[in-house]
């Protein structure tokens, strides 16, 4: 079918960057800021920016100081300091907090904001577009451009108005082709270009493998008596078991706002764990219950978070371009944040090129980008935390996290244990489901806890129906076989969009994806346990439409 399309038209920038998120726009504000001549282009799959970004989020300014010195005094949607810090270890019916004089400075939230970072995108946005940046939202990367030499040198849009059977519909649009001297991959966690030029140029075959936790968020509107803006509290424990690594977030600012959230680490091993319905499980201990009562819910997400941390953020650099973000993996595990370390690595990338582009040269490697980045701020925020989560994950969350503290603790007064591997990706951790006990989770009560199709309203999800199928079983038959057979379909547990149903039995059994209610986390594309789906970005402008998260 490819063969009979019209070629594509094309447009000629000096940069591209795709994904509207922290990194990206940073990159592109960057790039305004060292070279006003040059011409950057941003690219953004959601309908609009901030449509596919969720986040806690409390964010260390340390990144907005660096690229928007002054920030403060603007009207920003980062307003609220945090005031109050809590760690909780909870139990089924009580909570431990934790002392703060345990934790290692470095966890400390004070001069830290609460803030939605898809409200902190727009605002980015309206700063880079206020300093010449294109920005084009509902236009989903699909594939990298090469030319003889194997140079990146540029993206192609996907076609818009192809069919299921993949043959163009009435109104059918050609996606261009964006030409570009340097693409910076901005994509967030398992971005499918970024999956794609990591396997081409093997950008992580002498680094540890990547990791990732689900995270899932609801935002929240509560009475005032029990709203405390600045409060920020986290905590571990129940309702997950001790071999199972996640924990919750929490916190207040705004109206009445609370953002309240779960992450699970994707290298579990039960089968039948549900991130989604440990998350509501959560929600039930009295200590939250209470908080949320005679609340209101107001909008509901997923993400995929990378947390290999320091050994496994691969090489960030190929002929062409860059990794930056959450795509190149700078989350801080522990600190349970990122988005400084985005900002901070778009603007590291983006005076990479610039200087390439005041030099001459094009579709090269930035290697000042690659070479720099352990002795930045970023390095220095990732290095002394780099064992916590391979701690974590050998002792598990009791004696993980203290092993973790100790840790951060020896690297704090500048002592070194070493570096810790991670012990294979997170697939490869599931238990097939004959060796693991059934996790049978409570009936939602529709006030604190929701069931899945209730909460994607919350979301705004919404997808094109007739367009060719986003997320690709490679072999059908291992998936019965195996996913099903062997490890009991995780998928249609650990997809917080209800997307995949097992239906029908015997010889009527058969995978139903539900690809509307996709919201992009790319769980499946992570924890499948035969690496058989494959995630890649539907027509632009489809996903979920995230207001205030």
């Amino acid at each position: 079918m490819a063969e009979s399309l019209p070629e594509r038209e094309s447009m000629d920038f000096d940069v591209v960057v795709v994904g509207a998120g922290p990194a990206g726009l940073a990159a592109a504000i960057r790039l305004k800021q060292d070279a006003p001549d040059v011409s950057v282009v941003v690219l953004e799959k959601g309908s609009e920016v901030g449509a596919h970004i969720l986040s806690g989020a409390v964010i260390d300014p340390i990144g907005l100081d660096a690229l928007v010195p002054g920030w403060r005094e603007d009207e920003t949607p980062v307003a609220q300091p945090v005031t109050t810090d809590r760690f909780y270890w909870l139990g089924v019916a009580g909570a431990m907090r934790l002392p703060n004089f345990l934790m290692p400075p470095l966890m400390s939230n004070h001069g830290n904001y609460i803030a939605s970072l898809g409200d902190t995108c727009r605002w980015l946005a309206d700063k880079a577009e206020a300093l010449g940046v294109e920005v084009f939202p509902g236009f989903a990367a699909t594939e990298a451009l090469f030319d003889d030499s194997g140079a990146v040198v540029g993206v192609a849009i996907g076609d818009m108005g192809i069919g299921k059977d993949g043959e163009p519909k009435p109104g059918f649009q050609r996606g261009m082709a964006l030409h570009a001297k340097y693409t910076l991959i901005a994509e967030g966690a398992r971005g499918s270009l970024a999956k794609q030029l990591i396997a081409r140029f093997r950008l992580d075959g002498d680094r540890e493998p990547q990791k990732y936790g689900l995270g899932i968020k609801e935002l929240w509107r509560v009475p005032a008596e029990k709203h405390h803006p600045g409060l920020v509290q986290h905590s571990f424990g129940w309702p997950l078991d001790n071999r199972t690594g996640g924990g919750s977030f929490l916190y207040h600012y705004g109206d009445g706002l609370v953002a309240i959230g779960f992450v699970v680490h994707l290298n579990y091993a039960n089968p039948s764990l549900s991130p989604f319905g440990a998350f509501q499980q959560f929600k039930t201990h009295p200590m939250i219950a209470a908080l949320l009562a005679d609340g209101e819910r107001l909008g509901y997400g997923a993400r995929a978070i990378t947390e290999g941390g320091y050994q496994s953020v691969p090489r960030l650099v190929f002929p062409g371009g860059a990794l930056v973000g959450c795509a190149a993996g700078f989350v801080n595990v522990p600190r349970i944040k990122g988005s400084h370390n985005a900002i901070l690595s778009g603007i590291q990338a983006a005076d990479a090129v610039a200087a390439a582009l005041a030099g001459g040269r094009a579709h090269d490697e930035l290697a000042e980008y690659e070479d720099g980045w352990p002795q930045s701020a970023i390095g220095r925020d990732l290095r002394p935390v780099r064992n916590v989560k391979p701690l974590w994950s050998r002792f598990g969350t009791v004696g993980g996290i203290a092993a973790g503290g100790i840790d951060m603790w020896l690297n704090t007064l500048g002592l070194s244990l070493g570096t810790l591997g991670h012990r294979g990706p997170d697939y490869t951790a599931t238990r097939p489901a004959a060796e693991t006990k059934p996790i049978i989770y409570p009936k939602p009560d529709g006030v604190v806890t929701f069931d899945r199709l209730s909460s994607l309203a919350l979301a705004g999800v919404g997808h094109e129906e007739d367009q060719p199928p986003h997320l690709q079983v490679a072999d059908m038959a291992l998936q019965i076989s195996s996913e099903h057979d062997v490890y009991g379909g995780p998928s249609a547990h650990y997809c917080p969009a209800a997307v995949y149903e097992w239906v029908g039995e015997g010889q009527d059994l058969r995978f139903q994806i539900n690809a509307a209610n996709c919201v992009h986390c790319k769980t499946c594309d992570i924890k499948d346990p035969n690496q058989n789906i494959d995630w890649v970005p539907p027509e632009g402008g489809g996903g979920p439409n995230y207001r205030g998260m």
